[in-house]
């Protein structure tokens, strides 16, 4: 029976979970599922949103075989204005774990494409993985998006960075670094040595609720440095961001009375490359060049306050790149890409070049984990 592709609608939603059940049951892994909801639980579809939600399901007569999100929104291109671009996220195929549906992931991401040609993936887990290379074989463009991180804590940073502790030599040299605190010192200088100097950073950090009309005068002066970023006025954050949500933290950031940028800070769920580790996340920024490195500050400054070992972040802008480094993050192998079709990244030629100011960060894309 043919396998047809079509708008996630609540009819489908029976199937949906009979089709996680048998991921998760073959895979063992909890995280293989799709929503069991057919409205999107965030960004649902509505008029006049800028930025929505809306999935669809690969179906074999009764059965559900595969599904994906399209996260529809507006960017900013330098010289070329305002287009409609979509996120391809979590796309789930039957093929994961019965090789008679081997072909249902190419499927789905030639249906994404026929809906939205200007279309992007993020994320990933890397180039090297099964999705990244299939998206490069249709025609993709893969950039890796620098991964920055600051350590909060080394002595707990050594014992628990279990991603850094695979082999049974260097778990012992991490522990003795840890013990004998060279670890410690080898950190911090390292950290310091990447440091701003010279330059007192004059700001006031403030947690707020949710966005106001504020925002929009930031991102009208900051966004002509950019070639390319998704909307973030006042009206968009608020969506993407919404009071009720209590994951995350809001940050306004003033000088003299006036608002200069902001962040979005947050918690990491657990993971067990982190150990027992809390990692914070400096989840989104948004400020003019001259103003990055006070919203960096003040957002590291945050959730150190909150306790956190380790502060991580991910960040393609140049600008925001040297806002980190000056800020004592260390850079370090990243596995989140950027993966554009073949005709974004004709809008976004000459792609050397835009590379450097494309504004993308953790949000992007499906956002937090939270969000699904």
């Amino acid at each position: 029976m043919a396998i047809v592709i079509e708008p996630y609608r609540q009819e489908h939603e029976p199937a949906v979970q009979e089709f996680n059940r048998r991921l998760q049951q073959s895979s063992g892994d909890p995280d293989l599922v799709f929503s069991q909801r057919s409205v999107p639980r965030w960004l649902p579809p509505a008029n006049n949103n800028p930025v929505w939600n809306e999935f669809f399901v690969a179906v074999e007569g009764s059965s559900v075989r595969g599904a994906y999100g399209l996260k529809q929104e507006m960017v900013l291109v330098r010289r070329k204005g305002m287009h409609k671009v979509a996120c391809y996220h979590h796309p789930l195929s039957e093929g994961i774990i019965d090789r008679k549906y081997a072909s249902v992931g190419a499927l789905l991401a030639r249906d994404a494409l026929a809906r939205q040609p200007f279309l992007y993936a993020l994320g990933m887990g890397g180039s090297d993985r099964p999705i990244a290379k299939m998206l490069k074989v249709l025609g993709f463009s893969l950039t890796p998006i620098p991964f920055y991180f600051r350590v909060v804590h080394p002595y707990r940073f050594l014992l628990e960075m279990q991603a850094l502790r695979q082999t049974r030599w260097r778990a012992l040299a991490m522990s003795m670094a840890a013990v004998t605190g060279t670890g410690w010192l080898a950190i911090k200088s390292a950290q310091e040595a990447s440091k701003l100097r010279g330059r007192t950073l004059d700001f006031v950090a403030e947690e707020i609720p949710e966005f106001s009309e504020w925002a929009d005068e930031i991102w009208n002066k900051a966004n002509g440095i950019v070639s390319m970023a998704a909307v973030r006025d006042a009206k968009t954050l608020r969506l993407l961001y919404r009071a009720d949500v209590t994951s995350i933290k809001r940050l306004r950031v003033s000088r003299k009375g006036s608002a200069i940028g902001w962040a979005i800070i947050g918690q990491r769920r657990k993971d067990p490359k982190f150990g027992r580790m809390r990692v914070g996340s400096v989840v989104d920024c948004w400020a003019a060049p001259e103003n990055a490195a006070a919203v960096v500050q003040a957002a590291a400054q945050a959730l150190e306050k909150d306790g956190v070992d380790l502060i991580v972040s991910n960040q393609s802008h140049q600008v925001w790149c040297r806002a980190f480094e000056s800020g004592g993050f260390l850079k370090g192998p990243s596995t989140f890409v950027f993966a554009a079709s073949k005709k974004l990244t004709e809008l976004l030629q000459p792609l050397e070049e835009t590379r450097l100011s494309l504004h993308i960060t953790r949000a992007d894309g499906d956002g937090l984990p939270a969000n699904f």
